[in-house]
């Protein structure tokens, strides 16, 4: 017959270590967390395998939420971002408050490259625009492959050069087309980077962007959803008429598009040639 098991007190010092094993059991027969791969973001996908391997286990998973500040202007961080499914807006502010948007990055690019380049610090502040995912890497760490790799520095020097170009049109176009244009031309430019065409952004953060007040977005949104290329809805526009919408904006929307396209071109084929 068997003996009765003797339960022993718990100690206030043994019971933080069991609860944290419990934990610990419990994690490890959870289901992995549902990411998307790194390798969405055009920038990590046109490594060469080589490289990626190298940088792959350091790459942290972001939750990218609308609002969400990554660095501050002139700020030296120690990360470089590497937008998913999010999109990510450099922002420039004024001494009085004002705001505009300089350029945006989804899963085109990546966001630090000055800390990379040499430089003192970004010369704006990178606000999440809309929610997703993303992946940062220490930025000594990509100096590193830099050093490796001189296909990869042509290549970002290459998405460098885009996003200088895609500052250049901003100032073109706030200066001279109006701001009906601008908003088509701006929803254009998200909805590119996003995963779908309902995008999750507010009049106010569009009116941040843009440096005018909301109720001028409100009113420019207002004539697209009474022409059937937008439905509105809180916290949330949706794209209906894509078409419509690019005849709409201005040129300065094909001009950025095509600089951003062959910017990622000439990097895959720096890339390729390096493999």
């Amino acid at each position: 017959m068997l003996s009765a098991r003797k339960i022993l007190p718990l100690s206030a010092a043994r019971a933080p270590i069991l609860a944290q094993r419990y934990l610990e059991r419990i994690a490890q027969r959870a289901p992995m967390p549902d990411f998307p791969s790194p390798r969405i973001n055009q920038i990590l996908a046109s490594f060469p395998a080589f490289a990626y391997r190298r940088i792959q286990g350091d790459l942290k998973h972001l939750n990218m939420l609308a609002g969400d500040v990554l660095f501050e202007a002139g700020c030296r961080s120690r990360h470089v971002y590497f937008p998913a499914t999010a999109v990510v807006s450099l922002v420039s502010e004024t001494a009085s408050g004002a705001t505009t948007e300089m350029y945006s990055v989804g899963n085109d690019g990546a966001l630090g490259l000055p800390l990379f380049a040499g430089g003192e610090g970004p010369r704006g502040r990178a606000v999440v625009l809309t929610s997703g995912h993303g992946y940062r890497l220490e930025s000594r760490l990509l100096t590193d492959e830099i050093r490796l790799s001189g296909p990869f520095l042509r290549a970002m020097l290459r998405h460098a050069q885009s996003l200088i170009a895609h500052t250049a049109q901003s100032a073109a176009c706030v200066r001279h087309h109006s701001l009906d244009q601008q908003l088509c031309r701006r929803l254009l430019l998200i909805l590119d980077r996003s995963p779908t065409r309902e995008l999750a952004i507010t009049h106010e953060r569009l009116a941040h962007m843009l440096g005018v007040r909301r109720e001028s977005i409100t009113m420019a949104a207002g004539k697209l959803q009474a022409a059937a290329v937008i439905r509105n809805s809180r916290g949330c526009i949706e794209i209906l008429d894509r078409h419509g919408m690019e005849a709409r904006a201005c040129e300065c929307y094909g001009v950025v598009k095509r600089e951003t396209d062959l910017s990622m071109g000439d990097a895959l084929k720096c890339m390729t040639r390096a493999a």
